[in-house]
């Protein structure tokens, strides 16, 4: 794999804190958060309830976009049938009405359902920048046994906003956080355990 630098040395990708722990992780990340640096996340090999509040997550947007495709779903299902049954072809089976609604729900649901699906799972592989082919874990078994607290690297011009990145910086702010182990990572040091 090739380094993230074009001189062929690797550049630093941030600093890796290890915790022992579910409530160690949601403390060190209260504390992480309070550091006021950019670009953290954390690594967990289950759901630690509380953690995105910690870590400063707004709720996501991606139910109002399940929301709208639905809607969009439901506009174009009963739109194209009444088009179809009432405007472009309308013929009289039975004297029923040209727009017999309760014949339009089963396909205006199936189309609700397929483009609330559809929309959601778009907007969250964009959202998550997924699929993921240059950034990769630093660790195989980072989501499966650990926890784990990493500081990245600013990449670009600072922000006056947040704690400009210093690796020294990271390291001390994740072994003041409770991390029982810390390393600092580059991008040539993928899948190191």
């Amino acid at each position: 794999m090739s380094s993230g630098n074009s001189n062929g040395k690797s550049s630093a990708a941030g600093v890796i804190g290890y915790f022992d722990s579910p409530d160690a992780i949601l403390s060190g990340m209260k504390k992480v958060k309070a550091a006021n640096f950019k670009n953290f996340d954390a690594f967990t090999p289950f759901p630690v309830h509380g953690l995105e509040h910690a870590q400063g997550l707004k709720r996501s947007f991606l139910p109002w976009v399940t929301f709208f495709g639905g809607l969009t779903g439901l506009t174009i299902g009963m739109g194209f049938q009444y088009w179809t049954s009432a405007v472009d072809w309308p013929i009289n089976v039975g004297g029923k009405p040209f727009f017999s609604w309760p014949a339009f729900v089963p396909v205006a649901y199936e189309v609700t359902v397929l483009l609330a699906g559809l929309s959601t799972v778009a907007a969250m592989l964009l959202v998550n920048g997924l699929p993921n082919l240059k950034k990769r874990t630093f660790s195989v078994s980072l989501t499966v046994d650990k926890f784990a607290i990493i500081i990245e690297a600013d990449r670009g011009a600072q922000n006056g906003k947040y704690r400009p990145y210093s690796e020294n910086d990271a390291i001390e702010v994740l072994k003041l956080a409770g991390a029982s182990g810390v390393k600092a990572v580059t991008d040539s040091g993928w899948f190191e355990n």
